[in-house]
């Protein structure tokens, strides 16, 4: 198993550490937890980029700050509970990270989630394109000075 450290860790082993059945509803309950975009972004949804191989319109932006601390934003519909579950995760398992922990997350998080059996491949290639997005955005940040 891959190390993770911080939050990514915590959710990681909060969903590892509960029956199949359970995980689905913890999912869910992240779902619920998925922050509202700051009104800066609400404004303006052109800044937000489409992960297009999520089958639901999700929309993600990264932040950089002065101290390299990556902030994620993320927006996706109610009706999706599973991937605005996934978006959730990301945001909160991300917040206060610098950019290098960030892209040091590993490509496989999702599938370490234990999810396999109770979500669609496509639904965990969703998520692992979240995850790929924000670390692009994060890369291109640093290379434009953020």
């Amino acid at each position: 198993m891959t190390a993770l450290t911080g939050t990514l860790a915590e959710i990681r082993d909060d969903f590892q550490a509960l029956e199949q059945n359970d995980r689905l509803q913890l999912l869910l309950e992240f779902s619920d937890e998925l922050p509202d975009l700051p009104e800066r972004y609400r404004d303006h949804p052109d800044l937000l980029e489409r992960v297009e191989e999520c089958q639901a319109p999700v929309f993600i932006f990264v932040e950089v700050d002065d101290t390299l601390i990556v902030h994620l934003f993320a927006t996706a519909p109610r009706e999706a509970p599973t991937t605005r579950g996934f978006a959730s995760i990301l945001v909160q398992g991300l917040a206060g990270l610098t950019a290098d922990e960030v892209l040091a997350v590993p490509d496989d998080f999702p599938q370490t989630l234990g999810l396999t059996q109770a979500v669609s491949p496509l639904r965990l290639r969703g998520m692992s394109a979240l995850l790929g997005r924000a670390k692009r955005q994060v890369r291109a940040k640093l290379a434009a000075g953020f």
